[in-house]
């Protein structure tokens, strides 16, 4: 039986509501995107997991508003059902010197604090931006709604030059990382 991923790609496309962070020439939607599409692509191509999308396609809109988006993810993963969802975002900070990889969950000490960890380890082991660990969000709609182990992850942030050309010229490495950290939290590799 394959393990079921749900992946939030976090925003809607450029134009629409809810909207990521800009910074640096990038949007954040656009990478989460692509992002999410590689990851979908690495795990639908090995046999222990079956993927899914919540934007299948670069012009997927959901909801009609912040609330209704966040919902209609939320509601895709729990209906499927998935055993795991995983929110990709880009982050960003007033202050462009603010750099590195971090993850929320709803609660330490679960199973998705122990997938966070993973992730943001393989993350910066591969990708090379700084660990600035994981933290509590219990208010974040996406990790408090989902029937499941969720975790958010914010890859690099937009905000820093250095994160951003990463952002810009490995969203294929950001992907692999990502699926590293999950093979890595299920003790595939």
């Amino acid at each position: 039986m394959a393990i079921k991923i749900f992946i939030d790609q976090g925003h809607n496309p450029t134009g629409f509501h809810n909207t990521g962070a800009v910074g640096n020439g990038l949007f954040e939607q656009d990478i989460n995107y692509q992002v999410g599409i590689y990851l979908a692509n690495l795990l639908n191509n090995d046999d222990r997991f079956d993927a899914r999308l919540s934007r299948p396609t670069p012009t997927t809109v959901l909801g009609t508003n912040n609330a209704t988006s966040l919902a209609a993810r939320v509601r895709m993963a729990n209906e499927w059902p998935a055993n795991y969802f995983i929110s990709i975002h880009g982050n960003a900070n007033v202050n462009p010197a603010i750099n590195g990889t971090e993850a929320y969950v709803y609660r330490f000490y679960t199973q998705a604090h122990w997938l966070a960890q993973h992730i943001v380890n393989s993350i910066t082991q591969i990708v090379g931006t700084n660990d600035n660990g994981i933290y509590e969000r219990p208010s974040l709609y996406v990790l408090r709604a989902t029937s499941m182990p969720a975790v958010l992850v914010e890859m690099a942030y937009l905000s820093n030059t250095s994160d951003a050309e990463k952002l810009r010229n490995n969203q294929y490495l950001f992907a692999y990382a990502i699926y590293q950290g999950i093979l890595r939290y299920f003790g595939f590799a």
